[in-house]
């Protein structure tokens, strides 16, 4: 499906909006690893290990979703993020009514 050039821009608004999202969760759930290590609940090698994980883990993530994005990738990784609970249906609002309903099918398979 060809986007328009306003359905392009709001696409790369969203992925942006739900990329940092993305990051916010990431450094949430790492300041959790050193909290709970700065509580004395986990020992220094145990924390390191989670840590580690976590960062690797969501690198891995970044890298499958956001390497190489094109514009022939935007509706997937929109309907990624909506399915991952990124964004919000809410959040394709701007975009047209057959982009949103191509989102929305991608991302319910």
């Amino acid at each position: 499906m060809e986007l328009s050039k306003k359905d392009k821009k709001k696409a790369r608004e969203i992925i942006e909006s739900g990329l940092q999202r993305e990051f916010f969760k990431a450094l949430s759930d790492a300041d959790n690893i050193l909290s709970d290590w700065k509580a004395g609940n986990t020992d220094n090698p145990d924390t390191y290990h989670s840590l580690y994980k976590h960062i690797m883990d969501f690198d891995k993530l970044l890298a499958w979703r956001y390497d190489s994005l094109s514009g022939s990738k935007y509706l997937f990784v929109i309907a990624g993020q909506l399915n991952d609970g990124v964004i919000t249906e809410n959040d394709l609002i701007e975009l047209s009514d057959d982009i949103q309903q191509a989102v929305k099918m991608i991302a319910n398979h």
